[in-house]
């Protein structure tokens, strides 16, 4: 907004009083225009977050008395925006550009005698903005991330799962609305005017910007300070969400959830939900990357023979493996889309490692059977060729 829009702007009309209203009147007016169009009572109400800024601004002029006074000498100076020459002139008044009676134009705007400046330089500190065009803006300011852990079953990792996180996050304080004042009418911040952020210099022609230090970064400043969230606008609130946790998800993982997080403040967007994952472990199956791991225990004939084997699978019905003759302890067999979901809605595989197992206890018969295989094979050496690497190496 140039200069010239806001001494051609009736801020009176603006809070609806007089121009010989009293301080207290256009204050109890403000209040009351504010506390009916702020953004967080009007969500998704562009008209109320402008009405708003507008109501904002004509209090930040109206409410202070030096910058009345001279915004007053200011209209009647121009008579609203309209230049009334002197008796020499022509009759009646007319409107001009202001920025080419002071604005370094073609006329000799930017020699010694003109105003090089501009217009804002001229009245930017009437109205507290360093120059024109940059106006008072409430920016929206967006919700704060959240953090959150959830602890799944091996299973739930696995298939995905809906699970309720009770969390706890910064939100518009319900005492005050929001507002940060006790009686819903905070006034625009006079440091960085209502933007939230001061400008410094940074060297080299370059500025730097900060969150504005009076009003910790939210461009307003509460006269009465909530006693509940004091006058920050923000208070601690609890809630509870149903999260979905998809299918797949692994020990450590950390989970992104946008728009899930603190909720915005002036209409700002919500912040993003991050959720670390801790799976249990399970007492049969393991985990590697999209495959699943079991360890399945055979019997010496059926490692020395072969044979079929039932394994059993996460969640579902057992599947059979045949172990070829001669299957050695360790070895690792694939059972093909058995396993974890992925990205994609494919499963990996279940990896199925043979443990042979070793009786306690034989019977009679079963002894006896081999006592005469280890007669059988008690010429053959099984750790001849380890001896002879050892021997090599």
């Amino acid at each position: 907004m140039s200069t010239k829009d806001f001494i051609e702007k009736d801020y009176y009309k603006v809070l609806g009083v007089p121009k010989d209203a009293t301080d207290a009147e256009i204050k109890k007016a403000y209040r009351k225009l504010a506390r009916e169009n702020h953004p967080d009572a009007n969500k998704g109400n562009p008209k109320a977050e402008e009405r708003f800024k507008e109501i904002s601004e004509a209090n930040d002029i109206l409410g202070d008395p030096k910058k009345r006074k001279e915004y007053d000498e200011a209209r009647a100076l121009f008579g609203n925006g309209g230049f009334r020459p002197g008796p020499g002139g022509a009759g009646g008044s007319f409107n001009f550009d202001l920025g080419d009676l002071f604005g370094g134009g073609a006329q000799g705007g930017g020699g010694q005698g003109g105003f090089g400046g501009g217009i804002g330089d001229v009245f930017g500190g009437l109205f507290n903005r360093g120059g024109a065009g940059t106006g008072t803006r409430t920016q929206p300011r967006r919700g704060q991330d959240i953090e959150s852990e959830v602890t799944l079953s091996f299973t739930e990792a696995v298939d995905g799962a809906t699970v309720p996180l009770r969390m706890s996050s910064q939100a518009p304080c319900k005492a005050c609305s929001g507002t940060g004042d006790k009686n819903g009418t905070p006034r625009v911040c006079p440091t960085c005017v209502g933007t939230g952020q001061v400008s410094r210099g940074g060297g080299g022609g370059f500025s730097l910007t900060d969150p504005c230090v009076d009003c910790k970064g939210r461009g307003l400043i509460a006269e009465t300070p909530c006693e509940v969230c004091k006058g920050s606008g923000r208070a601690k609130s609890s809630r509870t969400m149903q999260v979905r946790i998809p299918a797949g998800v692994s020990d450590g993982q950390r989970i992104r959830l946008r728009g899930k997080g603190a909720p915005g403040e002036r209409g700002g967007p919500a912040g993003d939900l991050y959720v670390v994952v801790h799976v249990d472990a399970h007492p049969v199956f393991g985990r590697k990357g999209d495959n699943l791991t079991v360890t399945v225990p055979v019997t010496f004939d059926e490692a020395t023979l072969g044979g079929e084997v039932k394994v059993p699978t996460l969640g579902g019905p057992p599947v059979t493996l045949k172990l070829p003759p001669g299957t050695p302890n360790g070895r690792t067999m694939r059972a093909r889309g058995k396993g974890a979901v992925r990205k994609d809605g494919t499963r990996g595989d279940l990896l199925v490692t043979v443990e042979v197992a070793v009786p306690k206890d034989l019977p009679e018969e079963a002894r006896s059977a081999l006592e005469s295989y280890r007669k059988a094979t008690e010429d053959t050496d099984v750790r001849a060729e380890l001896f002879q690497a050892a021997k090599g190496a």
